[in-house]
């Protein structure tokens, strides 16, 4: 493995982070959308923020650390991906701009129009954000970024078959793993009836994602050949896994063995992102720009090694003893008051 692939490898990393813990995240949002009306909706409402409130800023550090990483390893791929997706790109900062902020001031406002209106900002964030992220992904994938400054398309670039594929996955596997996130921790703090509900809407977002991902399979062979080659041929190893382990989820799922979905799910998400690496390797911008040319010189690619090395020792443990604590225990417990709907205590529906 070369330094450029060992540097990339770490913002690789960083993006399988984000997919799991932020897209968890933002699937918390979702299911807030549609949890129902202000009555029916609140238990549902309460459990999403009580499991997402403790870790939720810690779960998009992730996103920040691939941008530093790709910005400063790999500038030109960068530079060039970012004027030409800079519409969705800014499309979906804004939403994580208005997520973070209505999720933090709903708690915050006493009045029920304002309760509402955060949390109508929150939810609708939390499914449009994920939605344009993966529209830049079928963008870079589908080969739509020309390796340069200037050429190109800035809305077909990412207004297209693979691009609204991907956007719509994206929101689906978000919708899917806060699901059986959520299945465990209702389970946890003995909120079965809860961890019920969450297991049926994992169950269905299992269903339609798979139903969605057929479909992909058609989408792009006909729109983005180069990519349904890679993945049908050296990365289709990769793929089978993740099939299997999304078979297992599902199968763990109907058993109610929420620890083991949890794992064999993130397996899942794990494995199709890693084929799609391998289907484009060893391209950066399919089909002309590969790893070596993007990346900076030897010595930016050095010291960026040893500083993601020095940060790694002390940002790991923290995350791990974070998110440790974060599942022993609801670090906010139930208080009485919140067993009970009423009128001033939710956000939206």
């Amino acid at each position: 493995m070369t330094l450029a692939e060992t540097v990339l490898g770490a913002a690789f990393a960083g993006l399988i982070a984000y997919a799991l813990f932020g897209g968890a995240d933002f699937g918390g949002g979702i299911w807030d959308l549609l949890a129902g009306g202000t009555e029916g909706g609140h238990a549902v409402r309460d459990r999403i923020e009580r499991s997402i409130g403790p870790v939720w800023e810690a779960n998009h550090v992730w996103l920040i650390f691939v941008l530093v990483v790709l910005w400063t390893g790999f500038s030109r791929g960068f530079a060039a991906s970012v004027t030409t997706l800079y519409i969705p790109l800014t499309l979906a900062a804004f939403g994580i701009i208005a997520r973070g902020a209505a999720f933090a001031y709903r708690k915050s406002v006493e009045a029920l129009g304002m309760r509402r209106f955060f949390g109508a900002a929150f939810a609708l964030s939390s499914l449009l954000t994920p939605f344009f992220l993966g529209t830049v992904v079928g963008g870079v994938a589908s080969g739509r970024v020309p390796p340069s400054i200037g050429p190109g398309d800035v809305v077909r670039s990412w207004v297209n078959p693979t691009s609204l594929l991907g956007g719509a996955l994206a929101v689906l596997v978000c919708a899917y793993l806060a699901a059986v996130f959520l299945c465990g921790d209702a389970r946890r703090d003995g909120e079965h009836d809860l961890a019920g509900a969450f297991r049926r809407r994992a169950l269905a977002a299992a269903v339609v994602t798979g139903a969605v991902g057929l479909i992909g399979i058609a989408v792009l062979r006909a729109d983005a050949p180069l990519l349904f080659e890679g993945l049908t041929g050296r990365g289709l190893p990769v793929v089978l896994v993740s099939v299997a382990a999304g078979l297992t989820a599902f199968g763990l799922l109907l058993t109610r063995r929420y620890v083991a979905a949890r794992i064999a799910s993130a397996l899942a998400v794990i494995a199709i992102l890693v084929g799609w690496a391998v289907a484009q390797y060893p391209y950066l911008l399919l089909p002309s720009l590969t790893i070596e040319q993007a990346a900076a010189g030897r010595a930016t690619l050095l010291a960026l090694l040893i500083a993601l090395s020095a940060g790694a020792v002390i940002l790991i443990p923290a995350l791990v003893y974070l998110y440790t604590l974060f599942q022993k225990a609801s670090i906010e417990p139930k208080s009485p008051n919140r067993a009970r709907p009423s009128s001033r205590q939710n956000g939206h529906g």
